[in-house]
């Protein structure tokens, strides 16, 4: 382990960072119930200045102080501070999580603690799960929507496979939304910005009778983009989305409950990625005449670019919905809960290939596909009682997931031509022991063990080929921990934890005989050791928690250079070697008083390549910068490097100060700030390097007392600081060719100062 670089300046920002959430609403019971509702009010011991956090991080309802894993709770409060609206910013929200964006969300990577899947195949898991309302998403584009309906994150770091399974290798983040309540309660919200977004979205919950409850929400936002298109005159990089949800809670008896929810989403998005260095004189594909003024006419091309050049169209539209059945039923002291779900989901996916308005057939390369994903799953689970000093949640879990993909890419270049589906079925038990065997001293045995199918058909339409296969895998994970509550709180553990990423094929362009050949990619496994501290003081009006992680990932899935039997080689998905992770994580919250609290996060991550021995070169990549050629093959050696999308330190802050201004009136002030060191987001290339860089937030307003309206204006990136959460090295479509610079950006949502008016009610 290198040593930690605690500079005059890092010492700094690790004081000055604060993290977790200063309160959360605390629902009646946040696991059976899965969410706090909306509506709920603030926990008990708030009004004295108590900070309570709850979880279902260990799949029962808990104060977050007593559980032994490195987990963060996200309220609306917290979102809304860092101006979160969209799945991929919630990186702004979890210093240890980095979302980077792409023009396809099946393309973009979630990654935590600087483990993330760097793939473009169907069918292959993302190292990050994601579950809503205690359902894993199978489809992680699927995710990539707004977040209108939610009453809590949940952020798990670290492996989690023990008890959620073969896609939660580097963590989980857990979606859960409203639920009913019993009392009527009717919550809506509208905003707009100066930079032409408008939404609106609304839940109402409450009783139909003594045993029936109900939610009913729906949202819908449209923003039309950063990104202005020469060739249309039309604004890009924006999105326009419907989500709605429906709940009916049933209290059949008084042990039983049902809850029945249905959801469904529609959308669209449209892309576009501006030039922002380009090596002057080159042409496109290195042909005569296609120079920069003819393929991008009208465009200065530099960092603050934020215009492009398209003659197709470029974006996704999709669809899709799903049901949940939750079923909670008490026997005696315990509880067996049930969940079966189905979703379904499709996204149509389209992009200006060639990037440019060059005339003829290379200036209308296009891709275009369409991907289906159908999930079934079901899981039974056996809890003992939360306060027992013998402690147990069993279960068992099934899982069928479905993927079909359609793609098609040319005229002009890089012409393919192709269709697949792939599939997997998954059947796990599962297990975790908690026993107090002395007083305050508690120790943890958890284990999974799970069978696993997958398979999958390839069809080259212009080779008129097809593939197809199959392989099966038994896989255990398991973890083991110890615990020790020295006082009401304080708490310190200890654990050891194994994570498990499912084996599977590489299907996407360029599958061929040799892939078909190569059989599956060997399953993802990691071995990670954890420490922390749990504390409270000043009778709970400060928190402070601090984990030491150390994880070990071999049998790495990423994309790579794979040398053949034949003398070929093929860019493909596979077993890359090993990587390590270690880090600190910090967490705290003060209630500075009544009316004011402070919060944040800090990430210390020190994530290095300690085996990769055949990486892609880099566009640009020469002999003396590590490019190693070896007859038609070139290759750089990426052991000892750094991990891409890893920065070294990554925090967030934030304040909420709320004074009386009459009896019936509060004044609101929020303000947050989001710090990131530098970071690359392809290997050692220089064209991907995004330097360290802070955003600003800041909103004011007026609250009725109890809440139940509230009018407040913000300023998003009050600074106007300019940044790229993702950047493309392009240089290969432009010549001539090995030297040629031409890299776009990816602009998030804030890349400019915007502000905007919010109106909430909440009755």
């Amino acid at each position: 382990m290198r040593g930690f670089p605690f500079s005059a300046r890092a010492v700094a920002l690790a004081a000055t960072f604060l993290a977790g959430s200063a309160y959360a609403a605390t629902p009646e019971d946040a696991d059976k119930g899965a969410g706090a509702p909306a509506q709920a009010a603030p926990a008990a011991g708030q009004d004295d200045g108590e900070i309570i956090v709850t979880t279902t991080a260990q799949k029962r309802f808990e104060n977050i102080q007593n559980v032994p894993l490195a987990v963060q709770v996200v309220t609306p409060a917290d979102l809304e501070a860092q101006g979160v609206r969209h799945f991929q910013d919630l990186g702004k929200v979890s210093p240890s999580l980095v979302i980077r964006p792409s023009e396809n969300p099946v393309n973009a990577n979630v990654s935590l603690r600087g483990i993330g899947t760097f793939a473009y195949a169907i069918g292959v898991e993302s190292s990050v799960a994601v579950t809503v309302d205690g359902v894993p998403l199978a489809f992680q584009a699927r995710a990539f929507s707004d977040l209108p309906d939610v009453a809590m994150i949940e952020v798990l770091r670290g492996p989690q496979s023990t008890l959620y399974g073969k896609a939660a290798s580097a963590g989980l983040i857990k979606i859960m939304t409203t639920q009913p309540t019993k009392d009527f309660h009717v919550k809506a919200n509208v905003l707009a910005t100066d930079d032409r977004e408008y939404s609106g979205n609304f839940s109402v919950t409450g009783p139909i009778n003594d045993t029936l409850g109900y939610v009913v929400s729906a949202s819908y936002s449209n923003w039309d983009g950063n990104v202005l298109n020469v060739f249309d005159n039309k604004r890009v990089n924006g999105r326009e989305t419907l989500n709605t949800r429906a709940k009916l809670k049933w209290k059949a008896t008084p042990d039983a409950t049902f809850t029945l929810s249905g959801n469904y989403v529609d959308g669209k998005t449209d892309f576009g990625r501006p030039f922002i260095r380009m090596t002057p004189g080159v042409t496109l594909l290195n042909r005569p005449g296609l120079t920069t003024d003819v393929v991008l006419p009208g465009i200065n091309i530099d960092p603050d670019n934020q215009k492009i050049a398209n003659n197709d169209r470029a974006g996704t539209k999709f669809a899709g919905g799903g049901g949940i059945l939750r079923s909670d039923i008490n026997i005696g002291k315990m509880q067996v809960l049930g969940l079966t779900s189905y979703d379904k989901f499709h996204m149509n996916d389209y992009i200006d290939q060639d990037d440019t308005v060059a005339p003829g057939a290379v200036g209308r390369n296009i891709q275009d596909g369409r991907f289906q994903s159908r999930l079934f799953t079901q899981e039974i689970r056996l809890l003992s009682p939360g306060e027992d000093a013998f402690r147990y949640a069993l279960g068992v879990y099934f899982a069928d997931a479905a993927f079909e993909r359609r793609f098609y890419r040319g005229p002009a270049t890089s012409v393919r031509s192709w269709s697949a589906t792939s599939g997997s079925r998954q059947i796990a038990a599962f297990g975790q022991i908690d026993w107090e065997f002395v007083k305050h001293l508690t120790a943890t045995v958890g284990g999974r063990a799970q069978n696993e199918r997958v398979e999958y058909t390839f069809n080259d339409k212009l080779l008129a080929t097809n593939y197809g296969g199959h392989a099966s895998d038994n896989a255990t994970t398991y973890r083991l921990g110890l615990n020790w509550q020295a006082t009401r709180d304080i708490l310190a553990f200890g654990s050891y934890a194994t994570g498990y990423k499912g084996q599977t094929y590489d299907i996407s362009s360029g599958f061929d005989q040799n892939r078909a050949d190569g059989g599956p990619i060997r399953p993802e496994t990691s071995k990670d050791w954890e420490f922390g501290l749990r504390t409270q003081f000043f009778d709970r009006h400060l928190t402070f928690n601090v984990t030491y992680f150390n994880t070990e990932y071999t049998d790495l899935q990423a994309q790579t250079i794979e040398p053949l039997a034949d003398g070929t080689s093929n860019f493909r998905l596979t077993n890359v070697g090993k990587m390590k992770t270690q880090g600190l994580e910090f967490e705290a919250a003060a209630r500075v008083m009544r009316d004011l609290t402070i919060n944040g996060g800090l990430t210390y991550l020190d994530a290095t390549y300690t085996s990769w021995p055949a990486a892609p070169c880099y566009t640009q990549q020469t002999l003396a910068q590590g490019c190693i050629p070896q007859g038609k093959l070139k290759y750089q050696v990426l052991t000892g490097t750094r991990a891409v999308q890893a920065p070294e330190w990554k925090g967030s802050m934030s304040f909420d100060y709320t004074p009386a201004l009459t009896e019936k009136l509060n004044g609101v002030v929020v303000g947050s700030w989001q710090y990131q060191t530098s970071v690359y987001y392809a290997a050692r290339d220089p064209e991907t390097f995004q330097p360290a860089f802070s955003i600003f937030n800041l909103s004011v307003g007026v609250r009725e007392h109890s809440r139940r309206w509230e009018a407040t204006l913000f300023v998003n990136n009050l600074f106007d600081k300019q940044y790229f959460p993702a950047l493309v090295n392009s240089g290969g479509n432009f010549g001539p060719a090995g030297t040629t610079i031409a890299t776009q950006s990816v602009l998030p949502r804030d890349f400019r100062r915007y502000a905007g008016l919010r109106f909430g009610v909440n009755y």
